[in-house]
């Protein structure tokens, strides 16, 4: 029997999710729906497969990282629309990765997969 088939969902804190609902719409492109939540934004997944990890205690307490498929302007759009962007960036063999901070300070990673290689 498997225990674990996928992952049900990601659920933040907020103290006013009414107004972060609409962040996330207007920022980040979730369909968040007057009920508060969105089914279904983050898939269909094309490349690479969700994972799951444990991360070293003086890390933050979660991490979200969303598939975006242009990083570098994606993070130039966040910025002239106001939004907190960190400045790092990264790149390595497992794609480009930025980070923007939410109104509530929820620290999101941004994900740039690497190109599939031609077959």
């Amino acid at each position: 029997m498997r225990r674990i088939t996928g992952i049900g969902g990601v659920f933040l804190r907020a103290t006013d999710p009414k107004a972060l609902g609409e962040w996330y719409r207007t920022h980040l492109g979730l369909d968040v729906q007057d009920w508060g939540s969105t089914r279904g934004a983050l898939l269909p997944v094309t490349t690479g497969a969700p994972i799951w990890s444990l991360t070293p205690p003086d890390s933050a307490p979660f991490v979200i990282n969303y598939r975006v498929e242009d990083l570098h302007r994606l993070l130039a759009v966040l910025r002239e629309e106001g939004c907190n962007v960190l400045e790092t960036t990264e790149e390595s063999a497992f794609g480009k990765f930025g980070w923007v901070v939410d109104p509530e300070g929820n620290k999101i990673e941004l994900w740039e997969p690497p190109a599939e290689p031609d077959r």
